[in-house]
């Protein structure tokens, strides 16, 4: 996802999970400042959007709660927002890296586990720098 101006506002990666079927899972990177954090009071995340939008789910969903949760991730303690929605069938988490990207996770049909935290790699850099 890009601004006019060619930088990058987000990267955006979607795991087909299900053989074709439609994704399972979308990953969200989005450095601070794009729009895409700026979410309304009880709006989903917009890779939770995302995911129901490639699914072909137009059903309202909302954030009914949101959960912190502390999680280790080698010898680093990582804090995990897990937001719980009104379409139970979504799992969603979220955290924010050292280098103020969030990092939203949705999932489809199953839930997010932390052995997952361990397998997402940072994005370099440079791929939110505008070139």
């Amino acid at each position: 996802m890009s601004l006019p101006d060619g930088s990058c506002q987000g990267v955006f990666l979607r795991y087909d999970l299900f053989g074709g079927r439609g994704p399972a899972m979308v990953i969200g990177n989005l450095p601070e400042g794009s729009p895409a954090r700026d979410l309304a009071d009880r709006q989903p995340p917009f890779e939770v959007s995302q995911l129901l939008l490639a699914l072909g789910n137009d059903e309202e969903v909302e954030v009914v709660d949101t959960e912190d949760v502390p999680v280790m991730q080698g010898d680093n303690l990582l804090i995990v927002r897990r937001v719980k929605l009104s379409e139970s069938r979504v799992s969603c988490v979220q955290f924010d890296r050292s280098d103020n990207v969030l990092v939203t996770v949705a999932a489809w049909d199953r839930p997010i586990t932390d052995d997952l935290y361990a397998l997402l790699k940072p994005l370099p850099a440079e791929l939110f720098q505008q070139g």
